[in-house]
């Protein structure tokens, strides 16, 4: 998510990017949009008056994100009216008036202090205005009632989490495309002060509510803890329906992947070792042949080395509900070299892409990071997102530097990177 990603930037308008040259002063190629521009992550309904634009943008899909309460049926109405409706991906364009919009429905980690956890065997709300306190105490740091009761006086009342779920859940069915995303965990953010009348008299009212909208931060912070199980929640949903999602993390990478990875854990995928390997090449022709078992994997015939993770652990690649979900977009991701190749490793049985954005990668000066993490995603894990709250011409600016940036990184023609990314764009929507 774009606005105050890092907890302390404002959420302003981006400056105007228009690139004919690269830093060599080197007249750029014509952008070749007709190749497929596909944004894996924005939130263009945080500026309602934007979404007029969608029809003439020169992109060909966006992956279009919720975050909080006020977003949720925005999305879902943008997505009737715009949504992709089919699994193709010979999408044309979008100024060929065809729905190109992919809905996402979830909830930010900085709004996760607004549910309770009524599926807990002690829920942290109950129902009372000393329970409201009380909830806040415990999944805000420093707990507000220490310094000022009047902070979570001014919140919203705690929700349930589980009707949460239910309702998106169904937001899911009505929408068969549909991703989960934005989730994830931040342990940067600071909950913005409450409203007062100045912040008021200065409120924007083109952007959508719920929102930091110019105020000063407080000192809270959200329990990671806390923000573990309104994540996990929406992981396991995610699972259940078979549905992808986005993910956020800002300075909690290891807990990241830890918390993830406990969603999968005995459902990894079981990796031969070096003699076993050894033996599949030499007796390949064995392997090769079917038996019953064998038989549910028709992908797995004349591979010898897959017939070997069959049967190591026969639950591998089954069909059916997981406790995780089958693919996972770390967006605008800024972790290691080495988180790269954790998230990859062959044992993890969900398929994780990267993206990466010019705001969030190469706005807040971590450009040589994103540089090295780009050359260490497979070329079929990689994608592009503009991750701006607003749509039309700017996200096009954006979209095309960023696909010019990896491409750079990666040594690739321009135009095959483009579509290599459009390829791992359409894998991680429609599976």
């Amino acid at each position: 998510m774009c606005q105050h990603h890092s907890g302390e930037l404002e959420s302003a308008p981006y400056p105007e990017r228009q690139l004919t040259q690269d830093g060599s002063g080197i007249p750029l190629d014509p952008f070749p949009w007709d190749a497929g521009v596909f944004d894996a992550h924005c939130h263009p309904t945080d500026t309602m008056a934007s979404i007029a634009s969608i029809p003439g943008m020169k992109a060909r899909a966006l992956t279009v994100m919720s975050t909080r309460s006020q977003d949720q049926d925005l999305v879902s109405d943008v997505a009737f009216q715009q949504g992709v409706k089919e699994r193709d991906v010979a999408i044309p364009s979008l100024s060929s008036g065809e729905g190109h919009i992919v809905p996402c429905f979830g909830w930010h980690p900085w709004f996760s202090y607004q549910f309770y956890d009524d599926l807990s065997s002690s829920p942290t709300y109950d129902g009372t205005t000393s329970g409201k306190i009380s909830h806040y105490d415990k999944v805000l740091a420093p707990p507000p009632s220490s310094k000022d009761v009047s902070f979570s006086e001014g919140l919203p009342d705690p929700r349930s989490l589980s009707e949460f779920l239910d309702e998106t859940k169904s937001r899911l069915e009505n929408h068969p495309l549909a991703l989960i995303g934005e989730v994830g965990l931040d342990k940067a953010f600071r909950l913005p002060q409450s409203w007062t009348t100045s912040y008021e008299g200065q409120r924007d009212e083109g952007l959508t509510p719920g929102g930091r909208e110019g105020r000063l931060l407080s000192p809270y912070r959200v329990r990671i803890v806390h923000q573990t199980v309104v994540l996990q929640a929406q992981l396991r949903l995610a699972g259940e329906m078979g549905r992808a999602v986005s993910v956020h993390g800002v300075q909690a990478h290891g807990i990241l992947y830890d918390t993830i990875a406990q969603l999968w854990k005995g459902h990894e995928r079981a990796v031969p070792s070096r003699r076993n390997q050894k033996q599949v090449a030499q007796g390949a022709e064995d392997f090769s042949s079917s038996s019953e078992e064998e038989g549910e994997d028709n992908d797995s015939a004349g591979s010898g080395t897959k017939t070997i993770v069959k049967k190591l652990n026969p639950g591998v690649g089954k069909p059916g509900p997981k406790p995780y979900p089958p693919r996972i977009c770390l967006h605008s991701f800024s972790g290691s070299v080495d988180m790269v190749r954790q998230y990859i490793h062959p044992s993890v049985p969900a398929k994780v892409y990267f993206s990466f954005s010019i705001v969030i990668n190469w706005g807040t000066g971590g450009g040589d990071k994103a540089e090295e993490a780009i050359r260490a995603v497979p070329d079929d894990r990689i994608l592009a997102e503009s991750d701006l709250h607003t749509a039309g011409e700017q996200m096009d600016r954006y979209l095309k530097e960023v696909y010019r940036k990896i491409c750079k990184i990666k040594g690739w023609d321009l135009r095959e990177g483009i579509e290599q990314i459009g390829r791992n764009w359409t894998e991680f929507i429609f599976g």
